[in-house]
């Protein structure tokens, strides 16, 4: 019986002596584990920093969209004036060239309601003169040279006149030309900035969308990000205390391993001492069947154990037996 449970002793010393190596291939799998947690959080630390610096960045030529807008609004607004100015100023010239058409007007029927006059003093003239005919005057002569001198009176200021009216239709011509073009050159200038404002609010518009997803990833990443950190720091957890346990887990079977050494030495020193005791009754009894009572033994013994692997202790022991006879 106590061969065998010797036998059972040492294939369980045998069995547990993977123990070590077992535990160091688990701490290190977990070192691995955190190493891994480790590089994946600071690369996700890296994704994090461009994406800031990405952000920043448009936000920088958001920034900038909106001070050019600024600008272009407030130039939009001087060409306004400008062209407000400009409208104005053709409204009175239009103004102006009515008020001289009506001038003109006004002087062609004040040149026409002279020169009716003029007709009809001469038509006067010469009634006159057929009626006073008696006198002897030379009134053909009298009412040619009036004549001549009506009519050249009369062409010398129809000619001003309509060299007057012709000289301020050029300038008006002119001016309204000049005028025309300028609005033309406001409107075209206009335009051009109409579809400048267009052209850069479809840009906000775009960069507003653009930053718009940025901050969405940058939300996703931030997100992801804390929920890998706090699952990296989870797992660590569950790792550390994992690593605890095996380590309370290896101080208890270490602990129950130099128990079952103890029991394995004390039950080598218990079978030795019973085999040299078998030994000792088994050559006492060659000499007649005495009975052991009375003798003393005296036992020295030296050990050495192995340990770790299931080491066998080496008993030496010397027994000294001695009959005496017992006297009754």
């Amino acid at each position: 019986m106590l061969e065998t449970k010797w036998s059972l002793l040492q294939e369980q010393t045998t069995t547990r002596s993977n123990i070590d190596a077992m535990f160091e291939a688990y701490i290190a799998n977990l070192r691995r584990q955190l190493d891994g947690l480790g590089n994946e959080k600071g690369k996700l630390e890296g994704e994090l920093r461009n994406m800031q610096n990405m952000v920043e960045d448009f936000k920088n030529k958001y920034e900038d969209e909106i001070n050019k807008r600024a600008n272009v609004e407030n130039e939009f607004v001087l060409l306004k004036k400008d062209v407000d100015g400009a409208y104005m100023n053709k409204v009175e010239l239009e103004a102006k060239v009515d008020s001289l058409q009506d001038e003109i007007n006004f002087l062609r029927a004040v040149y026409e309601a002279e020169l009716r006059e003029l007709q009809g003093q001469i038509k006067d003239t010469s009634v006159i003169v057929e009626m006073d005919n008696t006198r002897e005057l030379d009134m053909d002569s009298i009412v040619a040279e009036v004549k001549a001198q009506y009519e050249a009176i009369a062409a010398s200021n129809r000619k001003d006149t309509e060299q007057w009216y012709q000289q301020k239709y050029q300038e008006m011509e002119t001016n309204a030309g000049q005028f025309g073009d300028d609005l033309r050159t406001s409107k075209s200038e206009i335009a051009e900035l109409n579809r400048m404002i267009s052209r850069l609010q479809n840009e906000i518009e775009s960069v507003k969308g653009q930053r718009g997803n940025l901050e969405a990833q940058i939300a996703e990443a931030e997100e992801r990000g804390e929920l890998a950190v706090k699952d990296a720091k989870a797992r660590i957890r569950d790792l550390e205390q994992a690593l605890q346990r095996a380590k309370q887990d290896m101080t208890r079977q270490v602990r129950e391993y130099q128990d079952l050494m103890n029991i394995k030495l004390a039950l080598e020193i218990e079978i030795a001492t019973y085999r040299k005791l078998l030994e000792g009754e088994e050559d006492s009894g060659g000499g007649g069947g005495m009975g052991i009572g009375g003798s003393s033994y005296g036992s020295s013994y030296g050990m050495s154990g192995g340990g770790g692997g299931g080491g066998s202790g080496i008993i030496k022991m010397s027994t000294v037996s001695s009959s005496q006879s017992r006297r009754y």
